[in-house]
């Protein structure tokens, strides 16, 4: 039997694999998603939570382009929040509580229905590669060698490796050889990297302890409902109907932070058998309690792994501390004190690869047709994996295809500015996503995310006619409303001057303009056009400074300009923009160790090299 040839080929069936594979095989890409056990494929390995804080607008985005995990999320989720409502809209950020097991068999389901799209059960040795002749790289991708010794051919190849890459799990002095729990490392991939020419780097990342459900205390715990009608992720969601399920709230004691200081000579991270970097946004209990001495106490959030699951994640307690230790902290937990642990608390370092290597687009930069997603290139977290991934198979498609790429704007969306951040700034440490690191997040809401994005999605060809249709709908109701809004008078004025007031609620408006009734029952129409009128003036301010951002944005650098050409330059920032390889003027002000006075000699240098008109 012949060997197989793709289009596009992804390895790794985590978040960012199976958003690449569905991205590239919806474009009309053939493509094949490689992955270790078919079973595994979309698995929470860490918690089974979607969303939060800048996480929730990245699941709205990748749902408004057309990918899969606001809907999966919509239909496997057990419990839905909004949080931050005591804010402004734009931090407002929904998080759901997933169903594990359901969540990656309505992921798998989806990708075996995909047409142009196959699995391979399989691992992948080394990368197939031979002299470049575009694109500016050394290298350009032919293929893949399996495990098994096959070859398969594809022009365009996706790691989406997550922590596989030489993964190494601690529980003490006891190392295990594995990305997660229960399932193996991927060895000579790295190999094949290194051997690309690409540098790699090492990180870390860990995970809680679980319990058994019914060794729980309930009635030591604060109980933590969901909302009572939350939005959903999937604009094509019409409602969350499923029963919600409730978390819990316990703490850790100054007891327990006792038991972690006598018991560092054993814990990994600090007696040097880790010395790769971890989250700081994410940090062990170890590093908390170390980190924060003057705490007796850090918040534990029991978090079930599934409706009818008898786990439970101890969100606030991850830790690669000894068996015996981690049984002693948790009985001393609140609520867990005849708790079963049914599985320990790991850390795992893996490799990745710095991102400066790889442009916006996701592609390297010296390999043509490689792109790399989510963890591989120092990311944290299902929801970035998500957006890298899709955007790394709309581009691989699309490189294929001859079209000019994909490259979302940090005016766009979030996963415009994580990619930004990677491909301009680099990381030490796993990068994870908050709205302070987006300078437009006024613009960027969760409730907008459609509006900014699914017309995009639409040229794409990810869109399909169905939602194309709800969200022209949607728009022109919402067009409608702030009309309504402008023509009804209060008090002589426009009524949108009212709704202004801090003060002013739905029923007093119903009360008085019964005609809006309709809207109103709209619930994402009415949000919408709300938030739009409240803060309008916000908005606008907002608008005129992406202006401003976008003439920056918009002004390119030559693709191989000389950086040691440039008179008066300073040396770090040739060395820093010769191997970032800036693509707009925007780009090479945020690179690490530029300073405003390098952007401006970059300026001028530009403009003396403009032809002068007559």
């Amino acid at each position: 039997m012949a060997d197989p040839s793709y289009d596009v080929l992804v390895i790794g069936g985590g978040h960012a694999g199976a958003e690449a594979a569905w991205a590239a095989a919806r474009l009309g890409a053939r493509t094949a998603l490689v992955t270790f056990d078919r079973a595994a494929v979309g698995r929470m390995s860490c918690n089974p939570a979607v969303g939060g804080l800048g996480k929730g607008q990245m699941v709205r985005e990748v749902d408004a382009l057309g990918g899969l995990m606001g809907l999966v999320t919509d239909e496997t989720g057990i419990q839905f929040r909004m949080l931050n409502r005591g804010k402004g809209p734009a931090v407002w950020a929904p998080r759901a509580q997933a169903d594990s097991r359901l969540y990656s068999a309505a992921l798998l389901r989806r990708l075996e229905a995909c047409p142009n799209l196959d699995i391979l059960v399989a691992g992948v040795e080394s990368l197939l590669s031979e002299p470049a002749a575009r694109d500016g790289a050394r290298r350009r991708i032919t293929g893949v060698v399996l495990g098994d010794g096959h070859r398969v051919a594809a022009p365009a190849v996706v790691v989406a490796t997550g922590t596989f890459l030489r993964g190494l799990m601690h529980t003490g002095t006891d190392r295990t050889p594995g990305g997660r729990i229960g399932e193996a490392a991927a060895g000579g991939l790295s190999d094949a990297l290194r051997a690309l020419g690409l540098t790699l780097g090492r990180l870390k990342t860990g995970t809680p302890p679980r319990v058994a459900r019914a060794t729980v205390d309930f009635t030591r715990l604060v109980e933590q409902p969901g909302d009572a009608d939350p939005p959903p992720f999937s604009f094509l969601t019409e409602r969350i109907t499923q029963p919600q399920v409730s978390c819990w709230l316990t703490s850790t004691t100054a007891e327990i932070h006792d038991l972690i200081r006598a018991n560092l000579d054993r814990a990994p991270l600090y007696t040097g058998q880790i010395a790769s970097t971890g989250p700081r946004y994410c940090p062990s209990i170890e590093t908390k309690v170390l980190r924060f001495p003057d705490k007796d106490r850090h918040l534990v959030f029991l978090e079930p792994e599934g409706r009818d699951s008898d786990r439970i994640y101890l969100n606030g307690v991850s830790t690669s501390l000894p068996r015996d230790v981690q049984a002693q902290m948790v009985a001393r937990i609140p609520g867990l004190e005849h708790a079963r642990i049914v599985q320990w608390g790991y850390a795992v370092e893996y490799d990745f690869v710095p991102p400066e290597q790889t442009h916006v687009t996701l592609m390297c930069k010296s390999v043509a047709g490689l792109f790399l997603a989510g963890q591989i290139n120092g990311t944290s977290g299902y929801e970035e994996a998500a957006g890298q991934g899709l955007v790394a198979g709309v581009n691989a498609a699309r490189w294929l295809a001859g079209r000019s790429p994909l490259i979302l704007g940090r005016d766009q969306a979030y996963i415009g500015v994580l990619i930004d951040d990677l491909a301009t700034r680099g990381v030490t440490e796993p990068y994870r996503m908050f709205t302070s690191r987006a300078e437009h997040r006024m613009h960027l809401r969760y409730d907008n995310a459609d509006e900014r994005l699914t017309p995009l999605g639409r040229e794409l060809g990810l869109v399909d006619a169905a939602r194309w249709e709800r969200y022209c709908a949607k728009a022109a109701r919402v067009r409608e409303l702030l009309a309504c809004f402008d023509r009804l008078r209060h008090e002589g004025r426009p009524l949108r001057e009212r709704l202004r007031r801090p003060e002013e609620d739905d029923a007093g408006l119903l009360k008085d303009y019964p005609e809006l009734a309709p809207f109103h029952a709209e619930r994402d129409v009415w949000a919408r056009a709300l938030v739009v009128v409240k803060y309008e003036g916000y908005i606008e301010k907002q608008r005129r400074s992406i202006e401003r951002f976008r003439e920056f944005e918009d002004r390119l650098i030559p693709e191989h300009l000389a950086y040691d050409r440039v008179p008066h330059l300073r040396h770090e920032a040739r060395e820093r923009w010769s191997a970032v390889r800036p693509r707009s003027i925007g780009q090479a002000a945020r690179v690490s160790g530029i300073n405003p006075s390098d952007v401006t000699t970059l300026l001028v240098y530009l403009a003396a090299q403009e032809p002068q008109g007559v």
